[in-house]
């Protein structure tokens, strides 16, 4: 027979190991989940409607000009448009590539433009004369394995302007931005314009030239959109930019037909709380003013107009003889000024 004051320890202790394995469990999911959440590729943004727009620019206007560049027929596809982190945009895609650094002059921040190698060997054999495009798979795969050489990255240069003027010229409805090309890298280390952690918005485009065809990526960090975020934020309709022209006439109209109150001051008498508590029906308040000073016409606790009283048509009238609110735009910016100054003191 087993001893039952042995036995009752075995089972508390076989209890507490339970507990133990499950709480070290619940431990280890919390943190493989909160490591999964802060390595996650995937980084969430707010939408933005008007970038939208200006890549479908983008793309319509390079199909016109890489078309006048090469002198053959060209289709410019953006096959994605995502918000990842900036570490994991050079992907294999990306081996051999040539990185374009341009920086975004009244933004005062970069971009990179990624050129794909079959991109880049597309366009500098239809530069040179080539008319079958396609590469045989050996020679695409020997071209993959050696670097850019410098009449290359020549030819490729006039390119890299195109694209960034046409970017420009994209964004140049909804707001006025130049690129400015920097340099051109082999080496995605030498391309990192952002922390690896940091977001980006990638566009990717397929641009496509008789049945051969290459990629380009377009890297704008969102610290780099954030000067214009506001208004990449703005919903439209089709491709319409800008001010609605009939809805600021009829909220002109409206607000010129609004009727508010104006109020004609004589004088304002300091009182204290007990004397107005004390005031009874037939009491008189001295004013301090006579009866032919001028009055101040209020509206919202600003005075607009001063002027002297009278009488027309057996009514009491104010003549109006002074504008009194340039003087009240001045006190508030000298308030204003004032209140700065406090604080920088």
């Amino acid at each position: 027979m087993i001893d039952e004051s042995v036995a009752m320890p075995r089972s508390r202790l076989g209890a507490g190991s339970n507990q133990q394995v499950r709480h070290e469990s619940e431990v280890n999911y919390r943190r493989i989940g909160i490591e999964n959440l802060i390595g996650a590729s995937h980084v969430s943004y707010e939408r933005l409607p008007m970038l939208e727009v200006v890549f479908d620019r983008l793309m319509r206007s390079l199909a016109t000009s890489l078309r006048n560049y090469t002198n053959d027929t060209i289709d410019v596809v953006m096959k994605q448009l995502t918000s990842e982190k900036f570490g994991d945009v050079f992907g294999p895609e990306s081996r051999n590539a040539l990185f374009a650094v341009f920086k975004a002059e009244e933004w005062e921040n970069y971009g990179v433009l990624i050129l794909s190698s079959p991109l880049v060997y597309m366009v500098v054999d239809a530069l040179l004369g080539g008319k079958n495009h396609s590469l045989d798979p050996t020679l695409a795969a020997s071209l993959a394995q050696r670097p850019h050489t410098t009449i290359e990255r020549a030819l490729i240069t006039p390119l890299i302007h195109t694209i960034l003027s046409d970017l420009g010229d994209s964004f140049n409805p909804l707001c006025a931005v130049s690129f400015r090309f920097e340099r051109l890298e082999s080496n995605d280390r030498f391309a990192a314009i952002a922390r690896a952690n940091n977001g980006v918005v990638s566009a990717q485009f397929s641009i496509n030239m008789g049945g051969s065809s290459g990629l380009a990526n377009l890297i704008l960090p969102h610290a780099t959109l954030e000067p214009v975020r506001d208004v990449l934020l703005q919903q439209f309709i089709g491709e319409k930019f800008g001010h609605d022209a009939t809805w600021e006439y009829r909220l002109a109209q409206e607000l010129r037909s609004t009727e508010i109150e104006l109020d004609a001051v004589f004088d304002e008498q300091v009182m204290s709380l007990g004397d107005v508590m004390n005031l009874k029906v037939g009491q008189q308040i001295m004013l301090q003013r006579q009866s032919n000073c001028s009055a101040r016409i209020r509206c919202g606790g600003k005075d607009l107009f001063e002027g002297r009283v009278g009488q027309r048509r057996g009514r009491v009238a104010i003549k109006i003889e002074n504008d009194l609110r340039s003087l009240s735009e001045n006190y508030d910016l000298e308030d204003v000024a004032i209140n700065q100054g406090e604080q920088d003191e």
